[in-house]
């Protein structure tokens, strides 16, 4: 029982006989750590009936894998059920942002740039006009593409309101279904090159109400924010007709724009973001208008 007086050919004939009754892959362990010829007593203790004197660092982590290797699928199975992705803010559908706290159906995103953009930059000349700085902006849409349940406000980078006024633009930019949605589009287009004034502003009155819920309530928060950037425009000379030449091409238009559309449809884009933003009392007002002028 000692492989220390066993002669080479026994030990050979154990090594064969060793590998013969392993689980298929498995080899004897031959590597020179360790007390010599440690994987033969193992073999001829087994034989025997007897087993090798363990000690209880061995012991505890012998269970330790045991306990491990039970307990491994079922942890991994529950980690699958359970996680789940962390909301984006940029490139994804409206309803699938982050909301807002005060209204879940308009992102938080666009009530914190709109915040910043009206405590701060209300007579800031050219808000909305002027680009910020584009690594800034990119680190910005980063960050709040990790799923972040809520804005720090006091960050440097939030500090910028030409970075925060890109930001806004760049969230309406990169939407995968626009705010005007692709199946109205055609509708807006053609509802704005409508002859008749009055029949004009009902058609994109009643185009606006047809809006899906988040699509609406998110039209509805912007236009009421440019209306506010507006009535400042003494100070901040962005009138409405300034702020559609920013705004039109960004919210009026389909996931696909190809160049014909984009020459043709540009004075309609401009038209109706000013129209909305020149009457959006009107527009989104919750009263049923009778007798309207």
């Amino acid at each position: 029982q000692d492989p220390g007086f066993a002669s080479q050919a026994l030990i050979s004939k154990k090594l064969n006989d060793y590998r013969k009754v392993s689980p298929a892959g498995a080899k004897p362990d031959s590597s020179p750590k360790g007390p010599r010829g440690l994987g033969i007593r193992a073999e001829f203790l087994k034989q025997t009936g007897t087993s090798a004197p363990r000690s209880p660092r061995q012991d505890a982590a012998v269970t330790k894998d045991e306990s491990s290797s039970q307990k491994a699928p079922w942890g991994i199975n529950i980690m699958k059920k359970n996680k789940k992705s962390a909301p984006r803010a940029f490139g994804v559908r409206l309803e699938d942002c982050q909301p807002a706290p005060d209204n879940k159906n308009v992102p938080l995103i666009v009530e914190a740039c709109c915040k910043v953009v009206e405590d701060r930059g209300l007579e800031y000349m050219g808000i909305y006009r002027v680009p910020g700085n584009n690594a800034v902006v990119s680190s910005l849409q980063e960050q709040l593409n990790k799923g972040a349940t809520e804005i720090n406000l006091q960050d440097e980078r939030w500090q910028d309101l030409n970075v925060i006024s890109s930001l806004l633009k760049s969230f309406f930019r990169k939407l995968p279904e626009p705010l005007f949605t692709d199946d109205k589009y055609n509708d807006f287009i053609e509802a704005n090159r409508i002859e008749d004034a009055s029949e004009r502003m009902r058609t994109l009155r009643k185009l606006i109400r047809d809006l899906p819920g988040h699509y609406y309530e998110t039209l509805k928060f912007l236009v009421g924010h440019l209306k506010t950037i507006a009535d400042h425009s003494e100070k901040n000379k962005m009138e409405p007709r300034n702020l559609a030449l920013v705004f039109g091409p960004t919210l009026v238009r389909t996931s696909e724009d190809n160049m014909t559309d984009m020459v043709t449809h540009m004075p309609d884009r401009y038209k109706i973001v000013e129209t909305l933003i020149q009457h959006s009392d009107w527009f989104f007002s919750d009263k049923e208008d009778k007798g309207e002028k």
